[in-house]
């Protein structure tokens, strides 16, 4: 018969060895920017992943009105741009009814937008159709939304006063919860995703004005904080099997297992002035160095890519070894 501390020593040296193998190498220059562009342009939204592979990435600024969402192949080259607002602060790629598509909080119109992967927009809710008395001084500052497994919308007023809305399938609203008030007194909760880790499905709130981390179940209730301490001010998150990354605009991309545990930590930039920020230049990026990650994701193979909040746009990439 095996001793008890000798298998639990076991164990113990298993999940560290685990903890060891979360490994990732920096893949430089991986983005080719669109046909005379040196860079993909002003950046303050989203990155997202197809099951095909391509890349996602929204793009703000005149110069790319009615081209709001660049496409990338695997290969990092540029495919093409889609018609869509060039406002999407946060959006995501879901299977709905056997159909992926983009759902996307445009900040600038305050709306969420359904739209087929060519950037046909199927399904639109409006400002009209969130209920009255939650926008802020300065109206719906909506930043990101996500899907349930049966359908539901969530979207996040993460600019204003961070109250999260529920609607149907078919855009009809249903309620809401968070907000700055108690029980959760969210603030500058930038966005939220549906963790589908678990059974059932949580929300994950990237909570950054507490800088704080948490998973809530899909009525609002508290499940518990994931972190509200060493964090940098958490900004999006991504998931691909037991683990999550995250987007830390204040320098940082961060991964963590399931059980809300740090396994990995990418990109770390203490340099003063360079995070938080849009405004870094080209001249000052160090290659594997973050400035202001704003967007993430993975890809189908677990590897890691990160969009900035800079006003040349900047996309980074680490493989996972």
């Amino acid at each position: 018969m095996r001793h008890p501390i000798l298998s639990l020593l076991t164990a113990l040296a298993m999940g560290t060895t685990a903890a060891a193998e979360v490994a990732y190498e920096f893949a430089p220059n991986f983005i080719t920017p669109p046909p005379g562009k040196e860079t993909i342009g002003n950046g303050h939204g989203e990155i997202a992943c197809d099951s095909a592979g391509n890349f996602y990435v929204s793009v703000q600024g005149p110069e790319n009105k009615d081209a709001g969402v660049q496409v990338y192949g695997a290969d990092g080259k540029f495919v093409k741009a889609l018609k869509l607002p060039n406002s999407l602060h946060g959006f995501v790629i879901r299977k709905d009814e056997g159909e992926e598509y983009i759902f996307a909080a445009v900040l600038g119109e305050k709306k969420v937008i359904k739209a087929k992967l060519d950037g046909t927009v199927v399904l639109e809710i409006p400002t009209s159709a969130f209920p009255e008395g939650k926008a802020g001084p300065k109206g719906l500052a909506l930043t990101n939304c996500d899907v349930a497994p049966n359908g539901d919308i969530y979207v996040v007023d993460g600019y204003g006063q961070s109250w999260i809305f529920v609607f149907d399938r078919a855009g009809k609203y249903k309620t809401v919860f968070g907000g700055p008030v108690e029980p959760l007194k969210l603030a500058n909760t930038h966005k939220i995703f549906i963790d589908r880790r678990f059974e059932p499905a949580r929300i994950l709130a990237c909570d950054r004005g507490n800088n704080r981390l948490l998973h809530l179940d899909l009525a609002g209730n508290l499940i518990s904080v994931i972190a509200s301490e060493g964090l940098r001010r958490p900004s999006s998150a991504s998931f691909h099997g037991d683990l999550m990354c995250v987007a830390e605009i204040a320098g940082r991309v961060s991964v963590w297992d399931k059980e809300g545990k740090q396994v990995a930590s990418l990109g770390v930039n203490d340099t003063p002035g360079q995070t938080n920020t849009p405004k870094v230049t080209p001249p000052d990026w160090k290659q594997g160095t973050v400035t202001s990650p704003h967007g993430i994701t993975f890809d189908n193979q677990g590897n890691i890519l990160e969009t900035e909040w800079n006003v040349f746009g900047r996309v980074l990439r680490w493989n996972k070894k």
